[in-house]
């Protein structure tokens, strides 16, 4: 069988494979399949990929849906820190949302940033928070790829759909598809394979895209701080 070989510091290949293992024991969406894990080497199964045809994002979104379906009864985060990239991300247990993305998400993030005006909006979106959840809403902890921008995802040449490159957590549903919004759209289709997105959804979408916009700002600055703070008074308007 043919394989992949990805290099790389030794926790951040660690934590790739556990996701990769965790997504696939859930038999919901296609991962690649880890072979042995290395100090500075994961092997992974090689992966064709096709074009994605006309049915491919209804597909995606069945798929994805039944891995957000799955009811964990633990509390948000991880048991262990994972990677965003090549930045840390911490995975404190909590069970309560909003102190989780406030601790484990958005201020690790405000604490690497070296930009005045978008560390005082942060500050300032992390005080408003609980007003983007006056609906109700306490997500229930759904296993979440953690990074699904399009460049995470594809298609088989049997058209199945598969996502890779995972920092996984319990975490709302709804940030997956917020980073799927992000730097692009889901794939025509999506919708119909994956269903509507709860009420209040466009509220908090802005507020989970933030985390990775944020992400871009600490690893690239430029053009990306000012997209974080353009999306950081969105929310306090």
């Amino acid at each position: 069988m043919k394989t992949f070989t990805k290099r790389g510091q030794p926790a951040v290949l660690r934590a790739e494979a556990e996701g990769l293992l965790m997504l696939a024991a859930t038999n919901t969406i296609r991962v690649p399949r880890v072979f042995e894990l290395h100090d500075e080497a994961l092997v992974m199964e090689w992966l064709d990929f096709a074009t994605p045809d006309a049915g491919f994002g209804e597909r995606f979104g069945s798929a994805l849906a039944a891995l957000h379906a799955i009811a964990f009864d633990e509390p948000y985060g991880w048991l262990t820190d994972n990677f965003i990239g090549a930045t840390p991300q911490v995975n404190t247990r909590s069970a309560d949302w909003i102190a989780f993305w406030r601790g484990s998400r958005l201020q690790p993030m405000l604490a690497r940033l070296r930009n005045p005006m978008l560390s005082k909006a942060v500050e300032a979106v992390i005080d408003a928070m609980p007003s983007l959840f006056t609906d109700g809403c306490t997500p229930r902890p759904s296993l979440i790829h953690g990074d699904l921008w399009s460049g995470n995802w594809g298609m088989l040449a049997d058209g199945t759909p598969v996502i890779f490159d995972p920092c996984i957590s319990y975490s709302d549903a709804e940030a997956d598809l917020a980073m799927m919004e992000l730097f692009g759209s889901p794939p025509a289709g999506f919708r119909q394979g994956y269903g509507a997105p709860p009420s209040g959804y466009e509220q908090r979408k802005k507020l989970y895209q933030l985390y990775h916009l944020l992400n871009h700002a600490v690893l690239f600055g430029g053009a990306y701080a000012q997209q974080a703070l353009g999306c950081a008074r969105e929310l306090l308007s």
